[in-house]
């Protein structure tokens, strides 16, 4: 659950430039996290060296692929009916191959084959890379299953192309997998062990999209706080590292300062955080350099400590207080933003006025709220009974809902009065005559066009608000241009 899911952005197809020498057609959509959304872009990259280009016209498509999320049940029903209308679409066009990537791929695994007869090809998170063999595969009309999870795949070797970017944001991707076994968690199992990318890619990719263009970056993990490179391996056998590599070794706040220095001028975002594993370091390096945001997305799950250790957050209510009083210490000005599960096995009306009253001591920005999804596989599956009725669900979903709205409006109303740097990323959806972008705090702002253009970071006075957007006038660019 720890994954912002945008859902303006569900089900988008992608599209990159096209290569006049290839004559294959690849539709893809993607669902669920950035993760997801930034593994697609490495997908089209290694298919369009094997002859595809991407059409958003699925009816005329080579190849069909989904790029899926098992979060919650209701993402993966999503994923089913998308598979009902590649159906229909394949009875119209026989030559068309269909093929599910991702979570939902790694969970089901060949079960899929047999569910769905309709998918010709199942490839998991790690297994990107043999695409091109098992593509082969499907041509020759066998059906191709790849759902290995590996212990050193990272892609930091492959340039992913920005499909349907705006040109001015872009992920870049340091993590891969998670150690945080959450009971209510399929990530784990769908992404395998965590491990991290080789600094030095990292540094290059961002140097290169800084030089197409690109004015922001999101360095992206399922927990980017327990990023850590010591030449290789996985994190959780660095205590067998040799001295030498300890000493070298690069953890978050190190990598966070090396891309701050390498591009003064690219702002800076990452996402997720969790709170067990952030550390103060981070927060003084966030204060340290300009150029990286002052927000911070930091799930909670729970206010309650007998369901966080339900949960196996391996935090309690008191330390995450702790983590929130040193951030508004060190950082006055960051935007902090919460997930939030209701409903959770056992949870009682105490331990929701809990969550409640975290909510109130924090007052979060924005959230990603959710009522409980048991999901198969996991721990909380297993062994927990899914004990609180729906309708106490949906009433304590509601409650941390309208409370959230109006922490969102208290906030908001704090940037009244006050000049931004805002990074123009388009046109805004309400009116053609204004731009829209965001703040450092990650909040949405709109202002009249005038003479301004995408990619540019501008001076907004703050004149107006609602609980999700700030509404101001440009008065000059700012000193980032």
């Amino acid at each position: 659950m720890e994954k912002i899911i945008d859902e303006n952005q569900q089900g988008n197809s992608l599209v990159l430039q096209q290569n006049k020498n290839n004559n294959r057609k690849l539709y893809i959509e993607s669902y669920g996290c950035q993760m997801n959304f930034s593994d697609s872009e490495i997908v089209a990259s290694i298919l369009s060296k094997e002859g595809f280009n991407t059409t958003q016209e699925m009816e005329d498509a080579d190849l069909v692929l989904v790029n899926t999320c098992s979060i919650r049940d209701k993402a993966e029903q999503t994923i089913r009916k998308r598979l009902e209308k590649f159906n229909a679409v394949k009875r119209i066009n026989p030559k068309m191959k269909v093929g599910v990537l991702g979570c939902m791929a790694e969970r089901l695994k060949d079960k899929f084959l047999e569910e769905e007869k309709i998918v010709d090809l199942v490839v998991g998170p790690d297994a990107y890379k043999d695409l091109p063999n098992l593509v082969q595969e499907i041509d020759q009309g066998r059906d191709a299953v790849n759902v290995i999870l590996s212990k050193e795949e990272t892609y930091g070797d492959i340039s992913p192309v920005r499909l349907n970017s705006n040109g001015v944001s872009a992920f870049v991707s340091i993590t891969r997998g998670c150690d945080n076994m959450c009971t209510f968690c399929v990530v784990p199992f769908t992404r395998g062990r965590e491990r991290s990318r080789d600094p030095q890619s990292i540094l290059d990719e961002v140097r290169d999209l800084w030089d197409r263009g690109f004015k922001e970056i999101t360095l992206l993990g399922q927990n980017v706080d327990s990023y850590l490179w010591y030449g290789g391996g996985l994190k959780k056998d660095f205590a067998k590292a040799t001295d030498i590599q300890k000493a070298t070794a690069v953890n978050f706040a190190n990598l966070l300062e090396l891309v701050a220095l390498a591009q003064p001028k690219m702002r800076i975002r990452f996402s997720t955080s969790n709170p067990q594993d952030m550390t103060l370091d981070v927060i003084h390096t966030m204060a340290a350099h300009k150029n990286i945001c002052n927000y911070i997305h930091l799930p909670v799950q729970s206010g309650s400590d007998a369901i966080l250790k339900a949960m196996n957050r391996l935090h309690t209510r008191a330390e995450y207080f702790e983590l929130i009083d040193n951030i508004r210490k060190i950082l006055p000005e960051c935007a902090i933003s919460q997930d939030m599960i209701t409903g959770f096995p056992t949870e009682t009306e105490q331990d929701h006025q809990d969550t409640l009253s975290l909510m109130e001591y924090v007052k979060y920005d924005f959230g990603f709220m959710f009522a409980y999804s048991e999901r198969p596989g996991t721990l909380a599956e297993r062994k927990m009974e899914d004990d609180v009725p729906e309708d106490v669900k949906k009433r304590r979903l509601t409650e941390i809902i309208n409370l959230q709205q109006k922490h969102s409006h208290y906030r908001t109303q704090q940037h009244l009065g006050k000049t931004e740097e805002v990074l123009i990323e388009g046109t805004s959806k309400k009116s053609d005559m204004h731009w829209m972008g965001r703040n450092s705090q990650n909040t949405v702002v709109v202002f009249p066009k005038e003479n301004y253009n995408v990619g540019e970071f501008v001076n907004v006075t703050i004149k107006d608000c609602t609980s999700a957007t700030l509404i101001g006038e440009a008065v000059g660019y700012s000193d980032n241009n």
